[in-house]
């Protein structure tokens, strides 16, 4: 009788043990989209290609910014991080300043855009340097994808800014966002849509061209405690999960795009200047509009 015990005991033990040690093994990975309107300081050309004078610069603020937000979901237990450069030609985060533990994903044409290489696989998602959609009537920088091309972005009827367009590429594959970081124009944006997701707010926006900004330090202090506060609470996030099949409408400012684009028997011409077109889900959606908005007869090589 009492050997019988003892081989229950061990066998009761042997079980907690197996279990701490998968908990222990189980992968939190995270997703990091990153654009460059949304950091701190960002106010006009001038800081977001290669030709502003304050680039160079800002693409180290952007880096920093990313890595707050890496460092906190590193403290909080994620294993594995994958980021996105997602701002203008996808070559803007200094990759030498990143730990062996982050990839990153840089460049394009991408099926899925900014969410490139999200799946299911990963626990959470995490937008840094985000902006209000070309809709806005204040945001500073505000646009959809393309401030040259587009003037609005809809889908299932309506109007969404790159955060909820990336937010319902996410929750396609089950994908909570938890933690966003922009100006305060963004935050009235999501706010609706997305909850009472962790909001890191860099900025408050004037104009177009003008906002009243956090210093970059500061900005790093914040985007890393809303990070962290994101993490204490990852089972209130849900995923933002549109009604399939996704209908997108998409206004373009020239006739031209969207009349050839009418040429499709897929894509129906709403008006002169815009295009609806109804994908199957999410990804459908995302694969469309990036072809539409990246394809030139003449792309070289």
């Amino acid at each position: 009788m009492l050997n019988r015990f003892i081989f229950f005991l061990i066998l009761s033990f042997s079980f907690v043990l197996t279990s701490l040690s998968e908990a222990q093994n189980k992968q939190l990975k995270i997703y990091i989209s990153v654009d460059m309107e949304g950091v701190a300081g960002v106010v006009t050309g001038d800081q977001l290609g290669p030709a502003g004078f304050e680039y160079q610069r800002f693409r180290k603020f952007m880096t920093d910014e990313t890595l707050a937000a890496v460092k906190a979901a590193r403290r909080a237990g994620a294993t594995e991080i994958l980021i996105s450069d997602s701002h203008g030609n996808g070559e803007n985060l200094l990759v030498e300043e990143f730990p062996d533990f982050v990839r990153i994903i840089r460049s394009w044409p991408r099926k899925l855009g900014m969410m490139e290489g999200i799946d299911q696989t990963f626990a959470a998602a995490i937008f840094i340097g985000y902006h209000a959609p070309t809709t806005s009537l204040r945001g500073t920088r505000a646009h959809t994808f393309s401030s040259a091309k587009l003037t609005r972005v809809a889908l299932n009827g309506k109007a969404v800014s790159e955060a909820v367009w990336n937010a319902a590429l996410a929750g396609h594959f089950g994908v909570p966002v938890v933690m966003i970081s922009g100006d305060d124009a963004l935050y009235e944006d999501i706010r609706p849509v997305l909850g009472h997701v962790e909001f890191a707010e860099t900025q408050k926006t004037i104009s177009f061209h003008s906002a009243n900004c956090l210093t970059p330090a500061a900005s790093c202090r914040l985007i890393e405690q809303k990070v962290t506060a994101a993490f204490n609470r990852l089972s209130d996030f849900k995923p933002f999960i549109l009604k399939t099949p996704v209908t997108l409408e998409v206004s373009f400012k020239h006739y031209r795009p969207v009349e050839l684009l009418s040429y499709l028997r897929t894509v129906q011409r709403i008006d002169s200047h815009t295009i609806s077109f109804t994908g199957e889900d999410m990804t459908e959606i995302s694969e469309f509009l990036e072809f539409i908005t990246g394809y030139s007869a003449d792309i070289e090589p």
